[in-house]
């Protein structure tokens, strides 16, 4: 887990160490009370 507990509203940022990682797609989930977003992002090296 990146990051985790209660944020007051606002705009944020999590810094992601993705150099174990190969380039590609990955997905992610981000869950805000209710809701739940799936993205996708795309790593390119």
């Amino acid at each position: 887990m990146l990051a985790e507990g209660w944020r007051m509203a606002g705009s944020y940022s999590v810094a992601v160490d993705a150099s174990d990682l190969s380039a590609g797609a990955y997905f992610y989930r981000l869950r805000a009370g209710d809701q739940v977003l799936h993205r996708k992002m795309t790593l390119l090296k």
